[in-house]
């Protein structure tokens, strides 16, 4: 897989770099600005692109803005952000852009091998990745909130694990039910959010999802 990176920290770019090559990945470009991260990916065309939030030169939201800036001239490309904090906002605005192939971390995850690199996996595969901190404060703000408060407590803990970019057979694991039970809160789920069918342009999956952010989003 060829992945871009953006992060103006040289000691962390540098590492994500080494491990990423150490598995098997090619990085055609690490830079540490915001203005050097649509060049980098226009000439590269990578397969991910993995981008710090605040970069050079202001140090407030040139990676994410480069990010949504990416995914309207390349829409096929899977991005996964990086931040120091949790930043909710930031989180809500990305995935409101579209969620399949996007991924929003912390970046002491990348000081968890296993993790990062299946979080990278999970992205440039498509999925959705967010990080169970970020997962956590939304679900806080966003419990009460109709129409969510319509959930059951076990839906409520399937869609936070939905919003983390698990699969159902992940889910049933986790939370020591079988995989039929998993659809069938999933199903239960789709139809208390009142989402519609299959068939249009963003996935009920992702709605979901990004009905759990407080988002809205309309299909294209």
């Amino acid at each position: 897989m060829r992945i871009v990176i953006a992060e103006d920290n040289a000691l962390l770019r540098e590492g994500m770099v080494l491990l990423l090559s150490s598995n098997g990945h090619e990085v055609p470009a690490a830079v540490g600005a915001g203005p050097e991260i649509l060049p980098a990916l226009r000439g590269h065309r990578p397969d991910l692109a993995v981008l710090d939030v605040r970069l050079p030169p202001s140090f407030r939201d040139e990676g994410l803005r480069a990010a949504i800036a990416a995914r309207r001239e390349l829409p096929d490309l899977p991005v996964l952000v990086l931040s120091q904090y949790v930043e909710e906002t930031y989180a809500a605005e990305l995935l409101a852009h579209g969620a399949n192939g996007v991924g929003y971390l912390l970046k002491d995850r990348v000081g968890r091998v296993e993790q990062f690199l299946e979080a990278v996996a999970t992205v440039a595969a498509g999925g959705t990745v967010l990080d169970p901190e970020v997962v956590t404060q939304l679900l806080s703000r966003q419990v009460a909130a109709r129409p969510l408060r319509s959930l059951s407590p076990r839906e409520h803990e399937v869609l936070g694990l939905m919003a983390q970019g698990k699969a159902n057979s992940a889910i049933s694991e986790q939370l020591v039910i079988t995989e039929r039970a998993v659809s069938k809160h999933i199903r239960s789920i789709f139809d208390k959010l009142e989402l519609p069918p299959e068939g249009g342009s963003v996935h009920r999956r992702v709605l979901a999802v990004l009905t759990f952010l407080g988002r809205d989003v309309q299909e294209s």
